[in-house]
């Protein structure tokens, strides 16, 4: 069974929506989008492709997939992202979408959920989800989600969709990996580790 990992770009209160640009998400009035631009930097960058780079499977939910599938077929060769997301099979999470779909080795996933990840994780070695926040907590709940790369920024938004909001499933964390980069910025690397243990402080 292969490895589905998840990557997500956080402010510091939990905020994950519309890292990129002005106009990605404004769904809910938000209007902080490309809150991670000025916050980025060449080594972070570096790290951010390294961690994709292993990737032989890309998993996607509709309003993700819509901006990389608007973006990246026609991006700068020069840009590494730009042949590994164009190159690597793409599913795609969607109850709207219908195939053929648009961005070349782009398949729709319908019909139960964890059944049909299941089975794409059977069949590669390492499956990534980037973004596609309604599309992670299905996969949390389900407890497809093997390792969680997040990155945390230090800025505070106050609104905006958060990755991990009402209907969290109770879940213990294990730190396996925690570097500090320019900017203040903090990739946390973490593994689910079954429920959370509890204890009284009065004992």
């Amino acid at each position: 069974m292969g490895t589905l990992i998840v990557t997500e770009f956080l402010t510091l209160d939990g905020v994950a929506q519309a890292p990129g640009e002005p106009d990605e998400d404004r769904g809910g009035g938000f209007n902080h989008g490309g809150w991670q631009m000025p916050l980025l930097d060449d080594e972070s960058g570096a790290v951010m492709f390294q961690q994709a780079s292993s990737m032989d499977a890309l998993l996607l939910g509709r309003k993700t997939y819509d901006i990389f599938a608007g973006y990246w077929p026609k991006a700068p060769e020069e840009i590494p992202f730009t042949g590994l997301l164009n190159g690597v099979p793409k599913y795609v999470a969607s109850r709207t979408l219908t195939e053929p779909l648009t961005w070349a080795n782009s398949t729709l996933v319908n019909g139960d959920l964890a059944e049909r990840v299941t089975e794409i994780k059977a069949r590669h070695d390492e499956v990534h989800v980037i973004g596609s926040l309604d599309l992670a907590q299905p996969l949390l709940r389900a407890g497809l989600v093997d390792r969680l790369n997040l990155w945390v920024y230090p800025v505070l938004l106050g609104t905006g969709k958060r990755l991990f909001g009402d209907g969290t499933v109770p879940t213990a964390l294990r730190l396996t990996e925690s570097v500090t980069h320019a900017h203040g910025t903090l990739r946390l690397t973490y593994e689910p580790a079954g429920a959370p243990a509890y204890g009284d402080a009065a004992a």
